[in-house]
């Protein structure tokens, strides 16, 4: 593990201060850690408390102490995974492995493999813990696209909701037995009975385009849904977008401080996390805008330690005839040079 100077000597402008803001502008701080390890990434988890983040690199997973950049841990065997859910009730963490379309299941505090999952609909991507039910809860890029409910005592499947997008993103639960997922293709939300998981709802996102990352302030009662340029704030009562939030590019997660009442919302495009201040239900206004890694579209909040997390692997150029990444997306890159863990703080 390697810090970069970046995070030293008044930090390089690692800040910035948005001015005119209702609540004054505010500082933030950037650390970076060069974690190494192989494989590209897509979510990160912060277990709230423990300043353990759960960093997922493709075919496994990186267990990171988010205060020094240590890597603590490792579980293997998690091919082409993109998230990690825990379950604290029950000890449990799990993975969404992509590659073999199961589920890791481990134990939470020794990160001990437990076993997999299999889950036949396919498609695994995002993955949340609803506390109201003690339920892991997968959304499925599936066809059709599916949320699945599993027993975060067992790992038992225990329900299935058929979605209206073959690109369910992130999902979240007001706690008192709703659940709500971003549908990326339709730009819509879907409302999710928890216990019987039967849809009762959908709501256009307008003007959002492809909303991605997703959290909820339960005591405003507030859903937020990150899109790229434009994300909404949603009340989960009635399903009317009541603000619109403008932030970067390619957003691809959202996180939440509700005891700061700040909402972190990273664009990959240009490597930037919006920070935003909820002023009141239905008034919001930027804070800061923090650079962080370019590509770097995923993001945890400790809402505990008031701390966010991001992880971007840095590529160095193409070789020549170089082809695209596996699955075409992308342009051609050349060798990983570094694989940055991000800390932002106050």
């Amino acid at each position: 593990m390697t810090k970069n100077p970046f995070t030293t000597a008044a930090l390089l402008a690692a800040f910035a201060i948005v001015s005119g803001s209702a609540v004054g502008a505010q500082t933030f701080k950037v650390e970076k850690y060069n974690i190494g390890g192989e494989g590209g990434t897509d979510y990160v988890t912060a277990e709230p408390g423990t300043g353990r983040v759960f960093v997922s690199r493709g075919t496994h997973v990186m267990v990171v102490d988010g205060a020094t950049g240590k890597v603590l841990g490792d579980i293997p065997n998690t091919p082409r995974m993109h998230g990690i859910g825990l379950a604290p009730k029950s000890n449990h963490g799990f993975t969404t492995n992509g590659g073999d379309s199961t589920v890791t299941m481990f134990d939470l505090k020794t990160l001990a493999f437990i076993k997999k999952i299999p889950i036949k609909v396919g498609g695994l991507d995002g993955i949340m813990y609803d506390d109201f039910s003690n339920h892991i809860i997968l959304t499925n890029h599936s066809h059709p696209g599916t949320a699945v409910a599993l027993d975060a005592n067992t790992g038992d499947i225990v329900g299935t909701a058929e979605l209206e997008d073959t690109g369910p993103e992130g999902a979240a639960s007001d706690g008192k037995g709703k659940l709500f997922v971003n549908n990326e293709g339709k730009s819509t939300i879907q409302v999710i009975d928890a216990k019987t998981m039967k849809v009762q709802a959908s709501w256009p996102l307008a003007p959002c385009d492809g909303p991605t990352g997703i959290a909820m302030d339960r005591k405003t009662n507030r859903i937020f849904s990150g899109c790229s340029k434009t994300s909404v704030v949603v009340d989960a009562a009635t399903g009317k977008v009541v603000a619109n939030i403008t932030n970067g590019d390619r957003v691809d997660a959202l996180g939440y401080d509700d005891s700061q009442k700040l909402i972190y919302i990273p664009g990959g495009n240009p490597g930037n996390v919006t920070v935003v201040h909820q002023d009141s239900p239905d008034k919001y206004t930027v804070v800061a805008t923090v650079p962080t890694v370019p590509g770097a579209k995923t993001i945890a909040v400790d809402p505990g330690k008031h701390v966010a997390y991001l992880f971007q692997p840095e590529f160095g150029p193409a070789p020549a005839g170089a082809t695209p990444p596996a699955g075409g997306r992308g342009a051609p890159r050349g060798p990983m040079v570094a694989a940055w863990f991000i800390v932002i703080h106050q």
